[in-house]
């Protein structure tokens, strides 16, 4: 049988240990042909056991709070490195944390090293649309002032995703603006439109054209493309949204009988919609354009959250996404 080797870096989250151990131990319940490393500390580690389960022991463990100095400097035998180091000698396929983004990114990169024809790698990750599927969207916040190249090399960088866990051949791409018109946007995103629409026209991608934020989650274009910082703060919507209406479900059964009989009678609807919505469903982010590949969970998921987390981690690597995003990014190269 041939297995799929995720490296997990257990230490990473707000709760660390208590969520990311209990989800590894069911991960692999339900994925038969699935092997983790587990890397921790060795007392974090000492009572977890699996036949399908390698333990490896760091010594340090990055917080949320370590600057960028420190984890690359200070804390070179943490969970999170040791973790990414396993994919790089390729002992795992992928590797999976929770832990700090900006230090899991930096030291992927460093680690790693970009793709050739990559200059910045990107975040990317799935927003629930109104179709009954999500819209795959990027940079999530790795990169705050892309020029127009780099925007392109992330259209490419999400397709390759999309065809792998979505098995689409020829994904659409949207570019976010504030309109539908080419004449609108910075200077930026109109150099970007050029660069994406003349890929179209070479048939190496399906360009769209210009998408609105609203677009995003009517599901108008597979892929949306942005810059780190719009895609970052819209990410951080759509997770409060499900917050919002289960916070909202809350309110109205403790008001008064009238209300609560209202409330009932609409639950259903709303409590399907807030698992609709439920950024749980979604969690798992790559870190496309890398020699190798990684996956961000959300710092707060329990352990279901997490388990997604592991889920498309495993799917990526087992369907070849590494291979699918070399070929893209040849496609840039040879025009």
């Amino acid at each position: 049988m041939v297995f799929t080797t995720i490296s997990v870096d257990v230490m990473g989250g707000d709760a660390g240990a208590s969520v990311t151990l209990p989800a590894c131990k069911a991960f692999l319940q339900s994925h038969p042909q699935a092997h983790l490393i587990v890397v921790g500390t060795a007392d974090v580690l000492r009572g977890f056991a699996h036949g399908r389960a390698t333990k490896v022991i760091a010594n340090d463990v990055i917080t949320m709070d370590d600057s960028l100095e420190t984890a690359m400097r200070k804390k070179r035998d943490s969970s999170m490195r040791v973790a990414i180091e396993q994919v790089k000698s390729g002992v795992a396929q992928v590797a999976v944390s929770a832990g700090n983004t900006g230090a899991l990114m930096a030291i992927s990169r460093y680690v790693l090293k970009t793709l050739d024809g990559i200059e910045r790698p990107a975040i990317a990750a799935q927003l629930p649309n109104a179709l009954g599927g999500s819209t795959t969207m990027l940079d999530l916040g790795a990169n705050v002032d892309s020029a127009p190249e780099h925007l392109l090399q992330f259209a490419f960088l999400g397709a390759a995703l999309d065809t792998v866990l979505k098995g689409k051949a020829k994904p659409s791409v949207g570019l976010l603006n504030i309109g539908e018109e080419v004449i609108k946007g910075n200077e930026t995103i109109k150099a970007a439109g050029e660069l994406l629409r003349a890929a179209h026209e070479r048939g190496d991608i399906h360009f769209f054209g210009n998408v609105e934020g609203n677009d995003i989650f009517k599901g108008t274009t597979d892929i949306v493309v942005c810059d780190g910082f719009v895609g970052n703060v819209a990410l951080k919507t759509s997770e409060g949204l499900a917050t919002m209406v289960g916070g909202f479900l809350k309110a109205e059964f403790s008001k008064n009988p009238l209300t609560k009989m209202t409330a009932l009678l609409a639950y259903p609807v709303l409590r399907a919609f807030k698992n609709r919505v439920d950024h749980r469903r979604y969690n798992g982010a790559a870190l496309l354009g890398l020699r190798g590949l990684v996956f961000k969970s959300h710092g707060s998921a329990d352990q279901d959250a997490y388990g997604f987390a592991l889920g498309r981690a495993y799917d990526a690597a087992r369907k070849g996404l590494l291979e699918n995003v070399q070929a893209n990014i040849a496609k840039i190269q040879q025009s």
